[in-house]
C-alpha cells in the first residue's frame, strides 16, 4: 500500500504542527507521533475510517487529540486529503 499527501494536506499538517510547536514543542511531537500512528494504521486497514458525506473520503480522529485526518483509500494507495482541528468548520 502506497501513501501520499496532497499538497493541501501536507500544508495543513505543517500548519497544525507549527502552531502547536510555538506553544509546546513536546506537544507537537506527541501530536505528530499520533498522526503517524493513525496513518500507519490506515496503511494496514484502509477502510478503518468513517465515510464522510462526500462518499469517497473517509476520516479518522487522532484521539486523544482533536485532529481529523481526511483520506481516500483505493486498492493500492492511501491519499491524505486533509488534516485539521475538529473545531474548525469545513471549507
Amino acid at each position: 500500500m502506497k501513501l501520499r499527501y496532497t499538497f493541501r494536506a501536507a500544508a495543513e499538517l505543517d500548519e497544525v504542527l507549527a502552531y502547536i510547536e510555538e506553544r509546546s514543542p513536546t506537544g507537537a511531537r506527541h501530536v505528530q507521533a499520533r498522526i503517524q500512528t493513525i496513518v500507519n494504521l490506515l496503511l494496514r486497514h484502509p477502510h478503518a475510517g468513517q465515510l464522510t458525506s462526500n462518499g469517497r473520503l473517509r476520516r479518522m480522529v487522532a484521539s486523544p487529540y482533536p485532529y481529523l485526518i481526511f483520506y481516500e483509500a483505493t486498492e493500492d494507495t492511501i491519499a491524505i486529503h486533509g488534516v485539521r482541528h475538529a473545531a474548525r468548520r469545513p471549507e
